[in-house]
């Protein structure tokens, strides 16, 4: 885990960031930097703190926060992700208390868009894809597969992926094989999930899954990219148990890569399309393909390609429907090189101009700039009080 220090960085970007300002940012629970957003888009990230899942890291993150704030003691507000549960919300918090100011929430895939926004300086309306392992959505329920529509503080959900239940909630995250009984289940197949894993997590664990997605008791709902990803390598037997972050989604990319490096003509899996009119993207066809996959690297490839063709798809459609030609890919999905580049190929052809982060990645290491940059937009937003005559100094 990276600790932090107080020292702090100097970024110069043409960022449209109306003031008032500077808005300070205390990022999110994972790979957490802080930054303040200062005027003319200034921006000054914190060291990284890595996860905010010891005392030493919420404490690095404290320290980062008070650096910040001496090089720029009138900051208007301080924004954060919307988890309530989250460190950096708490101290957030603490911190506009403190000073006087507002707290704002930001949700999280917003924040992945603006953050790419604000680092382009793009001043027009956008439309986004934020995929990844796991945000807080605004119904409450686990998001991670989210096609946005983003104008300063205004944004939309458009659409999203079709929901996936998490049997034994963040447990599943772990798991990937719980995942793919999920997809088992949610193909009507659940019947299939004891006979298929008991022989590698042991027969009870697997009824008890198998139980726990009958009843849909402790099954969360998600539209995690990430989990759809865990799922499709768990079919595929790439990897069933992962001990590091994202090992699942990384071994299916490599068996995909290694398909596409022996026959660049691969094509997509069939079954799915979609069109941004407020309908889920389903995937439960991809899924079906795998666990009767014969050639694992082909079905991983075709996956990939058909999950990439789909989202262009979607974000093809949206700009069209919004009038917009700026599109964002966003999200710790797109380090998956398949799915980033076959994305963007895609929506280019298509006349859009596409967007992807830089500086900080396309993970949760650069969410603290969308976090203060919706926030300065909904400070500028916020009409100024009326100053009477009888207020004024006398001349």
């Amino acid at each position: 885990m990276g600790m932090a220090t107080t020292t702090t960085m100097d970024t110069a970007m043409s960022t449209p960031t109306p003031e008032p300002s500077p808005v300070l940012a205390t990022g999110a629970w994972l790979k957490n930097t802080a930054c303040l957003l200062g005027p003319a888009g200034q921006v000054r990230w914190s060291a990284a703190h890595g996860d905010l899942g010891t005392p030493e890291a919420c404490a690095a993150l404290r320290e980062s926060v008070q650096a910040l704030l001496r090089q720029a003691p009138a900051v208007r507000a301080v924004a954060h992700d919307l988890h309530p549960d989250f460190f950096s919300t708490h101290l957030a918090v603490e911190i506009a208390a403190t000073l006087g100011v507002p707290a704002i929430g930001v949700q999280h895939h917003h924040a992945h868009i603006a953050a790419v926004v604000a680092e382009h300086g793009i001043t027009a309306p956008v439309v986004g894809l934020a995929l990844d392992g796991v945000g807080l959505g605004t119904d409450g329920q686990a998001w991670g597969g989210e096609l946005l529509w983003v104008d300063g503080a205004r944004w939309q959900r458009l659409g999203h992926l079709r929901p996936l239940a998490l049997p034994g909630g963040d447990r599943a995250a772990r798991e990937p094989w719980r995942m793919a009984a999920s997809a088992l289940h949610a193909l009507g197949r659940g019947a299939e999930i004891t006979p298929r894993f008991a022989p590698v997590v042991g027969e009870s664990l697997a009824r008890g899954v198998q139980q726990m997605l009958d009843s849909g008791l402790r099954c969360p709902a998600t539209t995690s990219t990430g989990r759809w990803f865990d799922a499709a390598a768990a079919a595929l037997g790439l990897c069933l148990h992962q001990q590091e972050e994202a090992q699942a989604a990384i071994a299916l990319e490599q068996a995909a890569t290694r398909a596409l490096q022996a026959r660049a003509d691969l094509p997509p899996l069939p079954g799915v399309r979609w069109n941004a009119d407020g309908r889920p993207l389903d995937l439960r066809p991809l899924l079906a393909a795998l666990f009767d996959a014969v050639d694992v690297g082909v079905a991983a490839a075709g996956f990939h390609l058909a999950l990439a063709d789909a989202l262009a798809e979607g974000l093809v459609d949206a700009a069209r429907r919004h009038g917009t030609r700026h599109a964002v890919l966003a999200g710790g999905c797109f380090f998956n090189r398949i799915l980033r580049e076959r994305v963007s190929t895609r929506a280019t052809a298509a006349g859009l101009q596409v967007h992807l982060p830089v500086a900080q990645g396309c993970g949760d290491a650069g969410l603290a700039l969308g976090q203060a940059w919706v926030a300065a937009q909904q400070l500028a937003s916020i009409p100024p009080i009326p100053v009477h005559e009888e207020a004024l100094p006398c001349a």
